[in-house]
């Protein structure tokens, strides 16, 4: 009888010890990484950006797979269903920390499902209007909105994404009614406003500041506390008039739970190291992003805080969607 629990431990050990060699050993095959929403978007050009220098640094291929529809669930359900062995991993952003509130209906749980790995940057959003719309400043747009309640449209990639949740903020505090336009991916929604088939639009900057710059649509304030330093001449929207309103996008890196925790230590590791390169740094600033370096347990505490911050807006503000 002593035998059983004898070999017990012996298989523990086993398992112990297999952990780290599975982690040197680490990637001997391809990596997926799958990103939950459309191509061209913040999401899909950062996991493009991380995963050519995981490639170049790990001597092994990441591959970039789109999964977008259902505000990031469709996409997320396919990497929570994937073997916990680094081999697939899920390009996240502040979408997901809303889902969690926003869309109770989902086959996962964030933290219960998914293990941290990484963020990987954030940045601003821009507020932007169709250069038809009668307003050139964020004072005139919002008495446009007060005269015309219900009147106007926004875009978004979806429910529950950055673009989404910064423009129900925006209603909420200054008290107008714009009509929500969700679209399969923020590329869609983006060229539905440059069109002049929806009116506004608060998009990532890194991604919209050169479409303003191009005049192909009115950029009216941005969502951060200071400028950004890619359009210094456009105010933020709470000084030009909402104040305290403030929303960003940020990105990060997530696993499949029960990933070994020293494959997850390693993926975190030679992330940190992408995100410290100086050209990087420089390039991205130049974009309006900023690199996020943290531990794995570091970024769950920051999940977990994000979780909390956006149930209160959501509670607070009513925010809804249909399932």
């Amino acid at each position: 009888m002593a035998l059983i629990p004898r070999l017990g431990i012996v298989v523990a050990a086993a398992l112990a010890l297999a952990q780290p060699a599975a982690a040197q050993d680490f990637p001997n095959h391809p990596v997926k990484i799958i990103v939950p929403f459309g191509a061209g978007g913040p999401a899909d050009v950062f996991a493009r950006i991380i995963g050519h220098h995981l490639q170049e640094a790990l001597k092994q291929s990441f591959i970039i797979e789109n999964r977008p529809g259902a505000g990031a669930v469709i996409g997320t359900n396919e990497v929570g269903k994937s073997a916990p062995d680094g081999y697939t991993l899920l390009m996240m952003s502040n979408t997901h920390t809303v889902n969690e509130t926003l869309l109770p209906n989902r086959n996962y749980q964030l933290l219960r499902d998914f293990t941290a790995v990484a963020p990987v940057n954030s940045s601003d959003l821009l507020l932007v209007v169709h250069p038809s719309v009668p307003a050139k400043d964020l004072k005139e747009f919002l008495a446009l909105l007060k005269a015309k309640p219900g009147e106007l449209n926004y875009a978004s990639s979806g429910p529950g994404t950055p673009y989404h949740m910064a423009a129900e903020l925006f209603k909420s505090m200054s008290g107008t009614n714009l009509v929500h336009v969700p679209h399969r991916g923020s590329g869609d929604a983006r060229t539905s406003v440059i069109g002049g088939h929806v009116q506004m639009m608060i998009d990532a900057i890194t991604t919209m500041a050169p479409t303003a710059r191009e005049g192909q649509v009115r950029a009216l304030g941005t969502t951060g506390q200071t400028r950004a330093s890619v359009m210094p001449d456009v105010p933020t929207i709470a000084e030009a008039g909402l104040p305290g309103y403030e929303a960003t996008i940020w990105l990060g890196i997530m696993a499949p739970a029960g990933t070994p925790k020293p494959i997850v230590d390693k993926l975190n590791a030679e992330i940190n190291k992408v995100l410290s390169l100086p050209e990087l740094k420089t390039q991205w600033a130049q974009q309006g992003a900023q690199p996020l370096v943290m531990t794995p347990a570091e970024f769950e505490a920051y999940l977990r805080k994000d979780i909390e911050k956006w149930a209160k807006v959501i509670e607070t503000a009513g925010i809804k969607v249909q399932q």
